[in-house]
């Protein structure tokens, strides 16, 4: 018999039906055996009576998370036994005015005894373990739930951008290592020994390459590298939704990201209402005097966990004293978002004259949810003397420059259209929608704030032969 799917038994009503799935939760009373059943529609109660032999004989033997399939009549339930909405989670049961009387159990593989429950929103659980045995953890239906709307999520995107032109464009992993704030993870060559690749912090200078090559739109749903110090709520490893047009100003970006927030709460998430349409835009200057901080939480009840207020802020600074360069040990100026951003029109001249240099304004935006930044991005500088002229207030020398950025000054002056662009952490947005505390909550296999994947047990050592091949050793600590 043909499998189905138990979000369709409704339509089965009356009729014989075989389903496929896992052992929920077992319920023996005796003469009757209560099985709830689960599969990635849904669940589905069943009773296995003592007239059929064989199958009551095989409920009593199944246990939780048991993979199996099962075959009965559809019923309705006695109006008594309707039960419209989870006991323990208080979740809607779609299927609690029927239930499926077996006549037969088919035991497709034996479970050992879960080394978690998957039978509460796995909150009482620690999360070490729950990130150890990942595999059962997402099981449980708040993880269905988050990951599936993650990936909705993604999808609505994905459809957004083609409807308006743009083209999803896959960049590299395997790239070089350059200053761009953060700490890289490097890969060591096996056929060119002392050199290495670097993991993508982000797609940057792809993205802008891209624009140079005359795709005009371009976007990514890109994973995202870096070696940043532990944090509770950061991973090493994290997605961004990546991108980029040819021929925009500020405001373009803008408004094509805050239409795109806007579809993506109104369709997926209707329970949620935004605070204010059009967002608010508030300058750094602003920000940092009334809220102490550059991503200001707007909302005006924050009791309301419906409730997002979105908004942009804008007017960044583009550099900041920094006490000691790594390099030359000398104070002087760093980026504060991206040495790629243009500045303000009306501060270009200070910029090229390198006067006044912590005034100049950037045309940096970074939208803002609920006091987190869920975004950030900025019109570049698509002129190669413009962004020369960002490295040497940094206190590049000219030959680090062309060793870090060379390529990227060749590329832009061989006819670079203006261009900006911008980068939503995905997870943090999703967490966010779905009222989740943690970006973990909504990553399949998410690693602990130390950087570390339980349950693979990396990062691990590698044997001699692999070091040897790479031409490389390791000096432990003493």
């Amino acid at each position: 018999m043909k499998r189905t799917y138990i979000k369709d038994l409704h339509e089965a009503v009356g009729k014989e039906a075989s389903i496929s799935g896992w052992v929920d939760v077992r319920r023996d009373h005796g003469k009757l055996i209560f099985i709830d059943f689960r599969d990635m529609t849904g669940r589905i109660q069943s009773v296995a009576l003592p007239n059929n032999k064989e199958a009551h004989e095989a409920a009593s033997k199944v246990r939780s998370e048991w993979v199996v399939r099962a075959t009965g009549v559809v019923n309705k339930r006695p109006e008594k036994m309707v039960s419209m909405k989870n006991k323990e989670t208080g979740e809607p049961e779609p299927n609690g005015d029927i239930e499926l009387e077996l006549k037969k159990l088919e035991i497709l593989n034996e479970a050992e005894t879960p080394p978690i429950s998957v039978g509460t929103d796995g909150k009482d659980i620690g999360e070490e373990s729950r990130l150890k045995f990942r595999y059962v953890d997402l099981r449980r239906p708040r993880m269905q739930k988050n990951i599936r709307m993650r990936g909705k999520t993604i999808k609505f995107i994905r459809d957004f951008l083609d409807r308006e032109g743009f083209t999803e464009i896959e960049t590299p992993i395997l790239t070089k290592s350059t200053p761009e704030g953060a700490r890289d993870y490097v890969v060591p060559s096996r056929l060119e020994h002392g050199h290495f690749y670097a993991l993508p912090q982000s797609p940057q200078q792809y993205k802008q390459l891209l624009m140079v090559s005359g795709f005009e739109k371009y976007f990514q749903i890109a994973r995202c590298f870096r070696d940043e110090d532990t944090r509770s709520d950061r991973q090493p490893e994290f997605t961004q939704m990546d991108l980029e047009m040819s021929f925009v100003d500020r405001e373009d970006v803008m408004a094509l990201n805050e239409r795109l927030l806007i579809e993506i709460v109104s369709k997926l998430f209707p329970e949620k209402k935004i605070q204010e349409v059009p967002f608010p835009r508030i300058s750094y200057a602003e920000a940092m005097a009334k809220y102490g901080s550059d991503r200001p939480d707007i909302r005006k009840d924050k009791d309301d966990p419906n409730l997002l207020a979105f908004c942009w802020v804008v007017d960044f600074p583009f550099f900041e004293k920094t006490d000691d360069d790594p390099l030359t040990g000398h104070k002087g100026w760093t980026f504060t978002h991206n040495p790629f951003s243009a500045p303000k029109a009306e501060d270009m001249e200070k910029l090229m004259a390198k006067k006044d240099i912590g005034d100049i304004l950037a045309t940096q935006y970074d939208v803002v949810l609920n006091g987190f930044e869920i975004g950030g991005g900025s019109i570049r500088n698509h002129e190669p003397a413009a962004l020369k002229k960002v490295f040497e207030i940094m206190g590049y020398e000219e030959d680090r420059i062309d060793a870090n950025f060379g390529h990227m000054l060749k590329a832009l002056a061989s006819g670079t259209p203006p261009h900006g662009g911008i980068a939503w952490g995905l997870d943090r947005l999703v967490t966010l929608l779905l009222g989740e505390s943690s970006i973990r909550e909504v990553i399949a296999f998410a690693k602990t704030g130390e950087g570390k994947d339980l349950m693979m047990e990396a990062p691990s050592e590698i044997t001699k032969k692999q070091m040897r091949e790479l031409g490389i050793e390791v000096k432990k600590k003493k």
